[in-house]
């Protein structure tokens, strides 16, 4: 039995450890995560914004940019609802 090993024989408890979470880190692209950093940056740019200006437009497709990865779970689902937020935060504004 290896004691530093995350697992040590097949069958063994550990083998338990090692396992857990694979399914959720399968579902994760580097095109994803990339997708996430963009527009939700580009969503918390558009909220401060909006808070500083008091504008609740901007407030809330800022609020939309960062919430809807978690709703949404396709590839390119997540970069047409972002690039239609996007639009909407550039050709909604007073």
């Amino acid at each position: 039995m290896f004691f530093g090993l995350p697992f040590s024989y097949p069958g063994s408890p550990h083998v338990i450890f090692a396992t857990v979470g694979l399914p959720l880190a399968s579902n994760f692209s580097l095109a994803k995560i990339a997708a996430y950093t963009i527009f939700g940056g580009i969503g918390f740019v558009a909220f401060i914004y909006g808070k500083k200006n008091t504008s609740w437009r901007p407030m809330v497709i800022g609020v939309a940019l960062m919430a809807y990865p978690y709703f949404v779970s396709g590839t390119l689902a997540i970069y047409l609802t972002g690039i239609a937020l996007t639009a909407a935060l550039y050709f909604w504004r007073s």
